[in-house]
């Protein structure tokens, strides 16, 4: 797909900071960026740069001590704690660098549990639920429990299950920092399928070149502050 002419996200004077008992951390200073929709974003940086914060902001996990941020046209940052959590589920996936799949469930039941808040019917989510394993490629998986699954199968699971509602935004944290060299380049091709092929607006997390590289955009965060240097990549 190509790259919106419209923002999905827009970030104006955006601050943020945490209690370390006594002492407050200024951890982002007075971002302002957009992303543009059906982008691919690659954010890096030093450890402790402020990236996973500004991702968390973004998704609607963390708030923001002052600034805005909008998602497709949404002010997030003027939501109530109960709007928000409904917000979230229904325009943001998630992926995480240690997919977060709960061990007792399958596959199926793992990519299914977004859809339980939902009204669809049991014969409705099976056929998402097949839909998007058939996707990552794991449709002959789907019966199998994480434990049963390589670190890149259970990646392809989170996977599943972050795009089975259909959001807005993928957020994807270190997605590839638990994986070997040959499943991290399989989960970064199948990122980039998903936003070529299906269109998502993908922001990323990532300390390795090499994942940054299938991004689109290179933002680099140092300190808290976006350098004036961005990489394009098209």
């Amino acid at each position: 797909m190509e790259v919106g002419e419209r923002p999905i996200v827009e970030i104006h004077n955006l601050n943020k900071s945490y209690r370390r008992g006594t002492q407050t951390v200024p951890v982002l200073h007075d971002l302002s960026f957009d992303i543009q929709e059906g982008e691919f974003l690659a954010l890096m940086g030093p450890s402790g740069s402020g990236k996973s914060t500004l991702l968390n902001l973004i998704a609607g996990i963390d708030k923001a001590d002052s600034g805005t941020i909008k998602v497709g046209g949404v002010d997030i940052t003027a939501l109530a704690e109960g709007e928000l959590a409904r917000w979230r589920s229904n325009n943001v996936g998630f992926i995480f660098q240690f997919y977060n799949l709960i061990p007792v469930l399958t596959a199926f039941g793992n990519v299914e549990l977004p859809l339980l808040l939902t009204g669809l019917s049991r014969a409705e989510r099976r056929e998402h639920v097949e839909l998007a394993l058939a996707i990552v490629g794991l449709a002959d998986r789907m019966d199998h429990y994480p434990g049963q699954l390589s670190g890149g199968q259970q990646q392809r699971v989170a996977i599943a299950r972050a795009v089975i509602t259909d959001p807005a935004i993928l957020v994807a944290d270190e997605p590839t920092g638990d994986l070997d060299r040959v499943s991290a380049k399989e989960i970064l091709e199948l990122m980039e399928r998903l936003n070529t092929e299906s269109g998502k607006t993908i922001i990323m997390v990532t300390h390795d070149p090499r994942a940054a590289e299938k991004a689109h955009i290179i933002k680099h965060l140092d300190k808290g502050v976006l350098n004036v240097h961005t990489e394009t990549h098209f």
